[in-house]
């Protein structure tokens, strides 16, 4: 695959939304320090979850940052929000000049191998409102993504993301939409992503 083809946006036909991958959101170089920075300086958590009685900690690491210092739950989770860092300002803003659409909050995880994984979900809490836009940047290690449709019809699609790329995801794809990334044995190397979204 020539370097013309992955310097251009590819578009993810989907029915009932849409998602876009920037195979080059940020260069190999820029893409390295800042994994670098974020690896160390943030504060990675493992939470539990607790499935039908079952507590277990969760596959990965994670930290939720706020400009406005608001909470986010997931899956049960509560996540207080820590101040927007030097490094992610400059993302979010980064991210919202590609896009034309406003962030104000990011979740990172941190993959710390191929046995980290995220089962099958949508971004669809209610603290984000009705019109819902995930920005996820990729940073480390490539890991494959994949979709399927809530209702189950349709073939899962699947694609590489790869170190410094961003993966556009529009309304209204997490209403129909479930993604996941799944378990590679065979990846040694740790993976960090930013999900940017708003909360109104």
């Amino acid at each position: 695959m020539s370097d013309l083809f992955e310097d251009q946006p590819t578009s993810i036909p989907l029915a009932n939304g849409s998602a876009t991958l920037h195979h080059d959101f940020i260069n190999h170089v820029e893409a390295d320090d800042i994994f670098s920075v974020l690896q160390k300086d943030t504060p990675w958590k493992q939470d539990t979850i607790n499935f039908k009685g079952n507590i277990s900690p969760i596959p990965r690491l994670a930290a939720w940052y706020s400009r406005t210092a608001k909470t986010y739950t997931y899956s049960g989770i509560q996540m207080l929000g820590n101040p927007y860092t030097v490094v992610l300002d400059i993302l979010n803003t980064k991210v919202e000049r590609l896009l034309g659409h406003s962030f104000n909050s990011v979740l990172l995880n941190y993959y710390r191998n191929g046995g980290d994984s995220v089962s099958w979900h949508a971004d669809d809490e209610a603290e984000l409102g009705d019109h819902i836009h995930i920005a996820s940047v990729s940073l480390g290690a490539t890991r494959t993504f994949q979709l399927k449709r809530k209702d189950g019809t349709g073939d899962t699609v699947a694609m590489d993301l790869t170190h410094g790329s961003l993966l556009s995801m529009e309304h209204p794809m997490q209403q129909y939409w479930l993604h996941q990334i799944p378990k590679r044995k065979n990846i040694a190397q740790p993976r960090i992503n930013l999900t940017f979204r708003y909360l109104p």
